[in-house]
């Protein structure tokens, strides 16, 4: 059984490493398609927001409180556009439900 995890690792290894270089070797010339372009800008907001919206909603004990939290700072965001702000909003949101739930 341990010899097959260590193909594994290796396997993985493998593939990780020609996912990251194969597009450095293949493609040379600057990239001018502007819809690849857009996709590519777009990249690191959408891999941020997948890693963080379900630490958001499983961060508190009930996924109400979760919500809840996201809710307001959604709604914080839209008209404060302060970072501060919002994270106090948030913070208050899953306190006041934590009392009341």
């Amino acid at each position: 059984m341990h010899k097959s995890i260590y193909a594994y690792i290796f396997v993985m290894a493998v593939v990780s490493y020609l996912i990251r270089v194969f597009p450095l070797a293949v493609i040379r010339k600057p990239i001018t398609n502007k819809y690849i372009k857009s996709f590519l800008y777009y990249i690191p907001y959408v891999t941020l927001t997948v890693m963080t919206f379900p630490a958001i909603i499983y961060a508190t004990d009930s996924k109400i409180g979760g919500i809840a939290a996201l809710a307001v700072g959604i709604l914080l965001a839209f008209f404060t556009r302060n970072l501060f702000v919002v994270a106090c909003g948030c913070c208050v949101t899953v306190l006041i439900l934590s009392f009341v739930i």
